[in-house]
Formats: C-alpha cells, sequence, structure tokens
C-alpha cells in the first residue's frame, strides 16, 4: 500500500493556514504561477493579487500586526527585490512575514541557464544572499528537505518575531512528497529556556533592588508586543499595581483606561508631568525597549541607567550588568509568580496625564494638527485600528486619546514613506472577521508613492477610512531640512478623487454600495460633517482629504526634530 502523498505547496499552505494565515498577498510572475494555482484551489486561503510587490510587501506586515503573522509571494530576481525594502521594515520593526520567492526550475539552476530575471551570471543564489541581511531564516527548498525545512523556517518566523524567506523552484510546487495530509502534527514553537544558574541570579538581583526602592515605575516599548507580551505584562501590572507607560512604538498595547496607565513617554516630547513622574522613579522596569531616534524623541530620554532594568528577548540588563540569554517571555512570568506580597502597593494614581487641547483663537476654521488630534479621537470607534504613516500622522498620535481596544500601527523605526496604505489593506483583511475598521492617516507625499492600493481596496470592498493630509509637500522634511528647497515641494493631485480613477467611476462603486464620502474638507465644519457621515455609514470605504497649513505641524514632531539637532551638535562636539 503506497503512502499518502501532498505537494511541497499544499504542504506549505496547510502550514500557513493552520498559523492563522488566510489570505497571501503578492503580485504574478512566470516563476511562481503553479503556485499561485494551488493557492487559488486552497481552501480558506485567499490570495491579495497586489499592485505591486512594495505594496504586497506591506500589506503582509500590516495582515502580521494584527494576525502575528502575515505572508507574500513574489517571482525570483525583480519580483522580490521589489518587496525587500518592506521585508527590511519589518525585520527592523520585528514582524513576522513569509516571504515565498518563485524560482526558475531546479533543471535551470543546475545547468547555469542564462535566464531572464537574472543577472545574466548563471547565479541563482545572488538574491537570496541580499535577504540574509533582512531575514532570521532562509531555506532553498528541495525534494527531500521541504518539510524539515518548511517547518524550521517557520519556527524562527514566530519564536524571533522576524521575516523569514522561502524559495520554491516553479517545478517543485507540484511535487508530491510522502506525507498523509490528515496526519499533519501542529507546528511544534518551542523558545530555548533560560540558563538555570543566569536566570535565577537575575531573578535574585531584580527582588533585591525592588524591596530597597521605593517609587517603581514600568516602561513598556515595542518589543514586549512584537514577542506576544502583553498578556504576560498585564499580569505583571496587575500583580505589583505598578504605575506604567507606554512609548510611542507601543501605543495602543495596553488600554489607555488601564487604571495603572499614566501617560506616553518619549523624552522631550512626552507631556511635563508624565517626564517628572518618569524622572522622579527610583527604579525603572524597561520591557522590551527600542531607543530608536524618533521613539525617544530624538534621543531625548534622560533615564540613568544606575536605576533602569532592561527587559529583552535576548538578554536581561540590569543597571550596567548583563544577563545573557535571560530571555523576558520566560524571566517576567516569574519574576510575576516571586513578586513580593509585602511590597505591593495599591495603585492611587490619578487618570492618566493629558494634555488639554490649547486651540488657537486664530484658527478658529482652519485645520491645523492641535485641533486634529484634539478631535479625531471622537470619531474613532472602539477596537478599530488605526494606521498612521511616517511623518506629521505618527506623531500626531503619540499624545493623541486612544479610544478603547484601538490597535495603532506605525513604523516609527523603519520609516519607509507610504507604508501606511498597504499595510491598512492588510490590517483590514485580518481584522475583518472580527468586523474591527481601519483609520488610515497619510501624507500627501507618502500617498504619492504607494496610491495603487486604492485599487486593491476597492476590490475587497474594505471599509477603510482614507485620511489624507494634504499640505502641500513633504513637511516633515521641510522642518528637518530645505523648507523653501524644490526638492521638499510635490506636484499637486486630486487625491480625492482617487476612487475614480481606481475604481472604474466613483457613480458604479456608489451603485455597489461600496464608497461613500469621497471630498476636500477644509474646516473644522466640513471635517466634522465628513467625519460624522463615516460613523453612519460603517461598510463603505471614504476617502477625507484634509487641507493644512505646509508648516503646521504636530508638537512631539517639533520636539522630536529639535532633539534630534542637538544631539548630532553634540555628536560633531565629540569628533571635534
Amino acid at each position: 500500500m503506497s503512502s499518502p502523498k501532498m505537494t511541497i505547496g499544499n504542504y506549505l499552505l496547510q502550514r500557513l493556514k493552520s498559523l492563522g494565515i488566510g489570505i497571501i498577498f503578492g503580485v504574478p510572475g512566470d516563476y511562481n504561477l503553479p503556485f499561485l494555482d494551488q493557492i487559488e484551489d486552497f481552501d480558506d486561503i485567499q490570495w491579495g493579487n497586489n499592485c505591486n510587490e512594495l505594496n504586497a510587501s506591506y500589506a503582509a506586515d500590516g495582515y502580521a500586526r494584527i494576525r502575528g503573522i502575515g505572508a507574500l509571494v513574489t517571482t525570483f530576481g525583480v519580483g522580490e527585490l521589489s518587496a525587500i525594502n518592506g521585508i527590511a521594515g519589518s525585520y527592523a520593526e520585528m514582524v513576522s512575514v513569509v516571504h515565498i520567492v518563485g524560482t526558475p526550475s531546479t533543471v535551470s539552476q543546475a545547468s547555469g541557464a542564462i535566464l531572464h530575471h537574472t543577472l545574466g551570471n548563471g547565479d541563482f543564489r545572488v538574491f537570496a544572499n541580499m535577504y540574509k541581511e533582512v531575514t532570521i531564516a532562509q531555506t532553498n527548498l528541495t525534494k527531500t528537505n521541504a518539510i524539515e525545512e518548511i517547518d524550521r523556517v517557520l519556527n524562527e518566523c514566530l519564536n524571533k518575531s522576524r521575516p523569514v524567506y522561502i524559495g520554491l523552484a516553479v517545478d517543485l510546487s507540484d511535487y508530491e512528497i510522502n506525507v498523509d495530509p490528515l496526519s499533519i502534527e501542529p507546528l511544534k514553537l518551542s523558545l530555548v529556556r533560560n540558563p538555570i544558574k543566569v536566570h535565577r541570579a537575575a531573578i535574585e538581583t531584580i527582588l533585591d533592588l525592588v524591596k530597597k526602592a521605593g517609587n517603581i515605575i514600568v516602561i513598556v516599548d515595542s518589543c514586549a508586543n512584537r514577542h506576544g507580551m502583553m498578556v504576560k505584562v498585564l499580569r505583571f501590572l496587575e500583580r505589583t499595581q505598578l504605575p506604567v507607560y507606554l512609548t510611542p512604538m507601543a501605543k495602543g498595547g495596553i488600554d489607555e483606561r488601564h487604571p495603572q496607565f499614566r501617560g506616553i513617554f518619549a523624552g522631550n516630547c512626552s507631556i511635563g508631568s508624565v517626564q517628572k513622574e518618569v524622572y522622579n522613579a527610583d527604579l525603572i522596569l524597561a520591557i522590551g525597549s527600542m531607543n530608536s531616534d524618533f521613539n525617544t524623541g530624538g534621543f531625548t530620554y534622560r533615564l540613568s541607567q544606575k536605576k533602569t532594568i532592561e527587559f529583552h528577548t535576548y538578554h536581561t540588563k540590569i543597571f550596567y550588568a548583563v544577563y545573557d540569554k535571560v530571555d523576558m517571555r520566560e524571566l517576567l512570568p516569574d519574576l510575576t509568580e516571586h513578586w513580593p506580597t509585602n511590597i505591593i502597593r495599591q495603585y492611587n494614581g490619578t487618570k492618566r496625564n493629558i494634555e488639554p487641547a490649547i486651540l488657537d483663537a486664530k484658527h478658529q476654521t482652519e485645520i491645523v494638527h492641535e485641533y486634529l488630534w484634539h478631535k479625531l479621537p471622537d470619531f474613532i470607534p472602539e477596537d478599530s485600528i488605526v494606521v498612521a504613516e511616517t511623518g506629521t500622522s505618527e506623531f500626531g498620535i503619540f499624545n493623541m486619546r486612544a479610544p478603547k481596544g484601538v490597535t495603532f500601527l506605525t513604523q516609527i523605526l523603519w520609516g519607509s514613506i507610504g507604508y501606511s496604505v498597504g499595510a491598512a489593506l492588510g490590517a483590514a483583511l485580518a481584522g475583518k472577521d472580527d468586523n474591527r475598521r481601519v483609520f488610515v492617516l497619510v501624507g500627501d507625499g507618502s500617498f504619492q508613492l504607494v496610491c495603487q492600493e486604492i485599487s486593491s481596496m476597492l476590490r475587497f470592498k474594505t471599509n477603510i477610512v482614507i485620511i489624507l493630509l494634504n499640505n502641500d509637500g513633504y513637511t516633515i522634511e521641510k522642518l528637518i531640512h530645505g523648507p523653501d528647497r524644490a526638492y521638499n515641494n510635490i506636484q499637486m493631485w486630486r487625491y480625492h478623487n482617487s476612487f475614480e480613477y481606481f475604481g472604474d467611476g466613483l457613480k458604479q462603486n456608489r451603485d455597489q454600495a461600496i464608497t461613500g464620502f469621497a471630498g476636500q474638507v477644509k474646516t473644522r465644519e466640513e471635517f466634522e460633517k465628513a467625519m460624522t457621515q463615516v460613523l453612519n455609514e460603517t461598510e463603505k470605504i471614504h476617502f477625507i482629504e484634509i487641507v493644512m497649513p505646509a508648516m503646521d505641524a504636530p508638537k512631539s514632531l517639533v520636539l522630536t526634530i529639535e532633539g534630534t539637532r542637538e544631539y548630532k551638535k553634540r555628536e560633531q562636539e565629540a569628533r571635534e
């Protein structure tokens, strides 16, 4: 009796399905077409069919941030290199994305044939080698290693929260391997345990410091969220009753209505009361720190290392001492369990620190950032997803009120302009089953890089709310350098007409009950009227183009740029 068989392509799809992936983004190419046949014929996985590979990589990233893991398919060479920027962003920001690349046949690779999409030198590994720098694991599937290698790289992808690269030859996706589809065991995801002695030493040292400290606070950063730590963090907070602060990259990781939440900490970008509380602490427990420039208000953190304990995935740092291979995913639950009951303090602090909006009387009708970020939360329902673009938008949400259950997606570390549009598509499809609505805030310059994905939003009949900030060019770049330079200017578009030229006519879309508001607003009254329509028409996609003053910017952005300039000045002085 012959053994049950399934194809390599279907085995890979079965694994992706088991991890919760319901759609695979990408662009067709002749080296991946047989695998795309399998995707279309596979139950419960949809084909994304993006407008370009870069947008596909952004969509996979946005999907992964909501569902835990995402995937995309590109073709060899030209396709995979178009996506490498997005994959590098997922690597920097620690997002689990599976990049499957359709490669030339095994026969062509073995013979060194000069094929299209190559460099003409017979080297078929050159592009995969490039990806070694921006993925945590790579594999080139063969007839004999497919099962083991697929499982290995997927395990690495999830455990280390980084992208992985899978090369699938055009003649291998249909190759049958000996595996019973009905008896595939769940993927065994296993973490390497902390070294016992070092782990215990870290626990003892931390508890000793905790007993001596009077005022202890917790700062939660993005790495905690990326590595699935938020449930453990909440248990720790419940046990210890300590006040907690979030960084900009961690915004939304903890509900801002949590009784222990105190505010967003980003150095000089934080409101005054938050800075005072953080700097007055005797001991700081920093969970999942990512001390990048924009996440720290332009390196304006003034946290003393002498009173900071850092919890990371591959080490723990207590003041200046590094405890190698002591992973916070094992350490924090253990610390929670052993937290002394005699130092549990019932937190009696006031509600979160909120900076009241001071709306300039000179701009009573004009839409400025100060008004926008104060008013916008009134129109964002609970459990929504907010995607904020690199630039004024991501800085605008720093101290914005967060409605209950809202998830924020930004790319503060990598900062590739245009990310938000593709990511919004991925997030919308990831949150569709839970009826989570996506609001994407994007600048005019960023939108021009990735506007094609509006087409995909219409095709999938999403109910995304696109809020485009039209400030006539690259405002963040103007604030950094060259405010009067021509290179910071862009061609003006009729942005709010996007549904027409990407959706085969606005009237047709309206007849299908797909599109709602699509227009330009210049006053606060017009904005609030448009947003009211958005709230009433929940099943439709909307496009609100907000006309704003060219050099207006969120206070947090201005302060970050000032902090960055001071940092560069100190660097220069140190070199001289």
